[in-house]
């Protein structure tokens, strides 16, 4: 490619200007009347004409919302059901059983101990595990890593 093998663009021609607004004339853009084409109109971004807004119905509402999600549960009468004897219990082996969904599983899962065990489970680290769940696994004959 070559200096005088180039196609140069064609200015586009400047269009006339009516009037103080420049390019578009009468109004200059800014509609007919009202608050916005006055000269050195500044309206809140945030206003909305009187009514309360979003924000302010905001500060009226109570408390806050975690960012951190709770914790998925699972009772040891599911351990139970689902595994056997000297199964070692992890976040991928709930999902892999269907107990809790694989999106839970990116979560901290719990579990609880409201019933009975009979069968030797052990309890992986990344499994959090309430006391007397830990109790009536422990008195099984199972372990809590």
């Amino acid at each position: 490619m070559q200096i005088n093998t180039l196609k140069i663009k064609t200015p586009k021609k400047k269009r006339k200007t009516i009037g103080r607004g420049g390019k578009k004339g009468t109004y200059s853009g800014k509609g007919n009347k009202g608050q916005k084409a006055r000269s050195g109109a500044k309206v809140d971004p945030l206003f909305e004409g009187g009514r309360s807004t979003l924000i302010d119905h905001m500060k009226k509402k109570r408390g806050f919302k975690s960012i951190v999600k709770k914790a998925t549960t699972v009772d040891i009468v599911k351990l139970e059901e689902y595994f056997k004897d000297n199964d070692v219990i992890t976040i991928e082996s709930l999902v892999k059983a269907e107990i809790i969904r694989k999106i839970q599983g990116t979560a901290r899962v719990k579990i609880l101990g409201s019933g009975s065990i009979q069968k030797k489970l052990t309890i992986a680290k990344g499994i959090q595990i309430s006391a007397s769940a830990k109790k009536a696994i422990e008195a099984a004959g199972g372990k809590v890593e």
